[in-house]
């Protein structure tokens, strides 16, 4: 291939003219031309310029890139026909490249290159020329341009902007379709032979694609292509310059294709028929299952609407379409029963909702499947035979009188017996009760619609042979009235009637309530149960009546209060009656008739004080009176000191009693004469301020002679006490102050004061110093004031 080329290239070489007789040559042109063919110009100065004789006669240099020589590759030859061949002349060349990349003999005149040049890098050189006298170094000829242009040679391959290209067709596309254009380019001369000219090939991809040679369009190329088989393709392209002829260069690159889906496939169920079952129990809405059709297309091409077309359970059931997962759902409409009908057949279709018209003759877009659903038995609960009941009862019926039945029966086929029951929680009071078997309400207390007009009871039925399924119902018992209960009085008055009144005066108003509600409405009449000469009632027939004095004149002094007994009856059936009786108070008043005085007290009352305004009064001094007294002994529990504070307390038990003793006729108090005769201790004297919790048997000691120092006996005690352990938490013998033996004043108590005769003489108390005065005044004085008298 190698050898190929290089005998191309010198075959070209060889067909191109030779640079190296290229020359440029300066020639003297006649002097003969005609006059006017010099062009004069004035210049801003005035003066003329006469145009210049050219001898220079202009060749194109040409030069082969790539030059693989070990020599400088000759450009060509410039010449002046100045030139004599003496050497007088001097050649300069200047512009690109000059003295580097082109270098020229100064003498001779000609040009070489001194290294490869490539012409992609640059199509040619503008250089300029001159020749100059060496001697003078003034020009010969003028200055003059000159080209050297590179010729190109086959020395870059095409290339493609992308490695790989990305593209895209629908399948099922016609022969000739177009999928993408590639376009490769070539850095060689385009107008200079076939080096940049490129030839599009297929190399890969037949027979399904192929690409026009001039352009580089890719087209399909076999009809029919179908996603569904195969949906990726990789094509590679090659571009070769020289008109794709042999020797020329060439590149490549990858074109994968993409078959896009379009809607040539219709759903397709599975399955012929489809088995879904289904609790009787389930509620509307639930789902029972799902239906699918696949679809081979896929995105919009493969969505689809499901619905129910035909069968006996299109009332039943509803079909909605879940559009992530392109599924049917099948759910209840309505509530489903085992016992009327176990099984429903369904026809659903599954319809593409984008259908594209160039595919019809593929269609139908759609297909249907049959759904069979079974009911499958539950044992259901009771069912009532209405959703809630409602009774009516007057409320005097007796006790046990059936007011009302409720009936359920088991909806199951095999009709397991039912119990009725009553929740308590409905029934705090127990009221009513039913019949288990029956489902008969009936009254087990005396009802009273005054006390409560309705009652909303819950029954639950349940069955005997699965008692955790139960049914609850409610019953609405309504209470009717009856006339059981006689008017009364609406309010207490407090009548009165002044002294001064005359005869036929108004004393008071009168109205009654009743607790009964009649459907007609309350109906009351007044009247006295007994002639009364005092006073009568007048009735109103509204409702009210009017109480009015039958004399002149009332004395409070001979009759300060009258009763008055008032029959109120209702009109209903049976007629109910009452008295009630008027306190009436004689009283005195003023001119106007305002109240002044009643009763014998004479209570000043403050003119329009009302009767309620006393009542309130007084109550707020009785709650006033009840603080004070509260206050007061908590006051007095505060101060009152506790029994017994703790085991360290030392205080006399006498002064922890708060209370000063009986003297010698207390024998409950404690007996000091313990304390002068030892021996008469008791064997055990229990403490009264405390519960002993175990009785121990007391320890026995000898008694100590009568002569014995009480001190010493008090000792011996304590240390008795120290080892009881049921000896009271402190002594109260050590509460006493002991004074000891032989004291001169002896004892100034009074508890042996009974024992002594006469008067006791105080005097010398006197004598003990001024602390004692008062003493021997109080003692002594008391036998001087006696004398006296």
């Amino acid at each position: 291939m190698i050898i190929q080329q290089v005998l191309l290239l010198l075959l070209l070489w060889m067909c191109l003219p030779h640079p190296c007789y290229a020359e440029m040559l300066f020639r003297r042109t006649t002097d003969h031309q005609p006059k006017d063919s010099v062009a004069r110009v004035s210049g801003s100065d005035g003066k003329a310029f006469h145009r210049q004789k050219r001898g220079w006669m202009w060749n194109q240099f040409f030069l082969l890139e790539e030059y693989t020589g070990s020599d400088y590759q000759y450009v060509g030859k410039l010449h002046s026909d100045q030139d004599k061949g003496d050497g007088s002349l001097k050649y300069i060349l200047s512009g690109d490249g000059a003295g580097t990349l082109f270098i020229i003999d100064e003498k001779t005149g000609d040009i070489h290159a001194t290294r490869r040049i490539d012409r992609e890098e640059k199509a040619f050189y503008t250089l300029r020329a001159q020749a100059i006298n060496r001697r003078t170094l003034r020009p010969v000829e003028p200055e003059s341009e000159f080209v050297i242009k590179i010729h190109d040679i086959n020395d870059n391959e095409p290339t493609f902007p992308e490695e790989i290209y990305t593209a895209s067709v629908p399948e099922m596309s016609v022969v000739g379709t177009s999928v993408v254009q590639v376009t490769a380019t070539d850095a060689d001369d385009p107008s200079y032979g076939n080096s940049a000219r490129v030839i599009y090939s297929i190399l890969q991809g037949q027979p399904y694609f192929s690409v026009e040679p001039e352009t580089g369009i890719i087209r399909t190329a076999l009809p029919n292509m179908n996603r569904e088989n195969r949906e990726q393709y990789q094509v590679v392209i090659q571009a070769k310059d020289m008109g794709g002829q042999m020797g020329g260069l060439s590149g490549t690159t990858t074109v994968n294709i993409t078959l896009t889906d379009v809607n040539d496939n219709p759903p397709r169920f599975p399955q012929n028929t489809i088995h879904l079952r289904i609790p009787e129990s389930s509620p509307v809405g639930t789902a029972i299952g799902s239906v699918k059709a696949t679809d081979a297309d896929t995105g919009k091409n493969a969505e689809m609407e499901y619905r129910i077309i035909d069968g006996d359970g299109t009332d039943m059931f509803d079909i909605v379409t879940q559009k992530d997962t392109q599924e049917g759902i099948i759910t209840v409409r309505k509530p489903l029963d085992y016992e009327t009908r176990s099984l429903y057949t369904l026809k659903v279709e599954a319809e593409n909702t984008h259908v594209d018209p160039r595919f019809y003759y593929l269609g139908p877009f759609k297909d249907t499947s049959i759904v069979k659903i079974s009911v499958e038995d539950v044992d259901e609960p009771p069912v009532f035979s209405r959703s809630s009941y409602l009774f009516e009862v007057h409320e005097d019926i007796e006790v046990g009188t059936i007011i009302g039945t409720v009936m359920a029966r088991d909806p199951d086929s095999a009709s397991s017996p039912i119990r009725f029951s009553l929740d308590r929680h409905t029934d705090l009071d127990r009221i009513f009760n039913i019949h288990s078997g029956n489902g008969s309400i009936y009254t087990s207390k005396p009802l009273d619609r005054e006390i409560s007009q309705w009652h909303n009871l819950s029954v639950i039925a349940s069955e005997i042979n699965n008692p955790k399924d139960t049914t609850r119902v409610s019953v609405y018992v309504r209470i009717l009235d009856v006339n059981d209960n006689a008017p009364q009085f609406a309010i207490f008055y407090d009548t009165f009637v002044c002294e001064n009144a005359r005869a036929g005066q108004l004393i008071q108003t009168i109205s009654a309530v009743d607790k009964d509600d009649p459907l007609g409405g309350q109906k009351f009449f007044f009247s006295l149960g007994a002639v009364n000469p005092n006073f009568t009632v007048q009735d109103n027939e509204d409702n009210t009546a009017r109480i009015l004095t039958r004399r002149n004149g009332f004395s409070r002094h001979e009759i300060n209060t009258y009763f008055l007994p008032v029959v109120i009856s209702d009109n209903d059936y049976p007629i109910q009656s009452s008295t009630g009786t008027l306190t009436i108070r004689v009283c005195t008043c003023d001119n106007r008739g305002n109240m002044q005085s009643c009763n014998a007290e004479a209570l000043l009352l403050p003119a329009g004080l009302s009767t309620g305004a006393l009542i309130a009064i007084l109550l707020c001094i009785i709650i006033l009176l009840v603080i004070v007294v509260l206050f007061a002994a908590l006051k007095r529990q505060r101060k009152k000191e506790p029994l017994i504070l703790s085991k360290e307390d030392i205080r006399d038990n006498i002064v922890s009693y708060n209370d000063e003793g009986g003297g010698e006729e207390d024998t409950q108090a404690f007996d000091i004469g313990t304390l002068r005769n030892p021996a008469a201790i008791e064997d055990k004297k229990l403490r009264r301020d405390i519960i002993p919790e175990t009785l121990f048997i007391p320890r026995r000691t000898p008694s100590a002679p009568d002569n014995t120092d009480v001190r010493d006996f008090i000792n011996q005690r304590l240390k008795e006490h120290d080892t009881d352990p049921s000896a009271p938490p402190y002594d109260s013998l050590a509460t006493y102050a002991y004074e000891g033996n032989d004291s001169v004043a002896e004892s100034l108590s009074s508890l042996e004061s009974g024992t002594t005769e006469g008067d006791q003489n105080y005097d010398y108390l006197r004598e003990w110093g001024p602390r004692f005065n008062k003493l021997a005044e109080m003692y002594g004085g008391g036998e001087s004031d006696k004398d006296t008298s």
